[in-house]
């Protein structure tokens, strides 16, 4: 069964469309969002609640986090992130579905099955894992404890679009394609690609529009047992503190999805919080869910103290930002739109805040660092 919320057309004539003089000096829109954080305590009281509820239809026991200035289409926690929790109880499993939004998902309490397209990984505590666009997935609690998630999306921003595509099914294998007889040899194999002029433009014919090349988006998991292997555990062990999470489909966006980057960042007990006045700022977005430790983040000149089991809008776009740990180090998971804003040459970070001003993916980036604001 197909669920798509179609809202009827505007009664409009074809030629009632707005002429707005734009002429003159260019302008952008640089609007950050105030910063804003969801404390361990009502997440916890939140989960509880959804707990208590009787099993909803599709059993998907879901809060969505909304920001203040989240209005119109599509709530989010940022204008283009959707951030959920999300339960299942002992022996619980939800409607199979798939949908034109990509998730990440990271486990926060109990353990279970992410079964997408037919593959499936158990997601224990801090574990993460992809939900790959238009596979079909579904959640199954294998447990004997709740089973917690933080799911992000990005449809918020298909919803803004008026195009986040839902389909319920009845099984979370692989949908099965009718064999197409009729379209054999019209695919991209036979179709013209022309070149024109000197400097590598070329005329395509529409063949390779409706039979695009395919890159491969395998649903993944990286469980935190063998992750933390991987990150500093204590002053001098040369390992690093902050690594992300890859996902090769995505290729030179180093997403974990297309949509977004994940990163796991842990500063052992007694290491020095970095000592910067400034912070730096890029259009990305990031949402910081904090594991262990406690600290602050000053953004745009506001301090908000933070804990382990607290989420925190961390960086809203284009906001200037600092991170500060206390004595007892950090933890910290990251989730932000890089790869997103790299596809579409979005992506502009400014490292010093009297420094230059770089698009990421698009022209020689930020070097020098192995970590936010720590020199390599």
């Amino acid at each position: 069964m197909t669920t798509i919320d179609v809202a009827p057309a505007a009664d409009l004539r074809p030629d009632e469309v707005a002429l707005q003089d734009a002429g003159g000096t260019l302008r952008g829109t640089m609007r950050s969002w105030a910063p804003v954080k969801i404390s361990k305590e009502r997440i916890d009281a939140e989960i509880d609640r959804l707990a208590a509820c009787p099993t909803p239809p599709g059993g998907r026991r879901v809060s969505l986090l909304v920001h203040p200035e989240s209005t119109g289409p599509g709530p989010g926690l940022a204008p283009g992130i959707q951030v959920a929790i999300e339960v299942l109880t002992p022996g619980e499993r939800t409607t199979p579905v798939r949908q034109n939004a990509g998730t990440v998902q990271i486990g926060i309490r109990g353990r279970g099955v992410v079964a997408v397209a037919g593959t499936e990984h158990v997601l224990e505590v801090f574990d993460v894992a992809s939900v790959p666009a238009m596979k079909p997935h579904e959640f199954r609690n294998t447990g004997d404890d709740l089973w917690v998630r933080l799911s992000y999306s990005n449809a918020p921003l298909l919803a803004k679009l008026g195009v986040h595509y839902v389909e319920e099914l009845t099984s979370s294998a692989p949908v099965a394609r009718p064999d197409d007889e009729a379209g054999a040899g019209s695919g991209r194999g036979t179709a013209p690609d022309l070149p024109i002029g000197t400097e590598g433009a070329r005329l395509r014919g529409y063949e390779h529009i409706v039979d695009s090349e395919v890159v491969q988006n395998a649903p993944l998991h990286w469980p935190w047992a063998e992750v933390s292997q991987h990150l500093t555990s204590e002053v001098g062990d040369g390992k690093r503190p902050i690594l992300a999470y890859y996902n090769p489909a995505t290729e030179r966006r180093c997403g974990a999805t297309h949509n977004f980057f994940v990163t796991a960042m842990v500063v052992p007990p007694g290491k020095p919080s970095a000592n910067v006045e400034r912070g730096h700022r890029h259009t990305s977005v990031a949402i910081n869910y904090h594991v262990r430790g406690t600290g602050h983040s000053v953004v745009d000149g506001r301090r908000i103290d933070w804990k382990a089991g607290d989420l925190l809008l961390s960086a809203p776009g284009w906001a200037e930002h600092t991170h500060h740990w206390g004595p007892d180090g950090l933890a910290a998971f990251t989730v932000q739109d890089h790869p997103q804003q790299i596809g579409m040459e979005s992506l502009v970070w400014q490292e010093e805040i009297d420094g230059p001003v770089l698009a990421l993916g698009s022209e020689a980036g930020q070097t020098g660092y192995i970590g936010p604001r720590e020199a390599g």
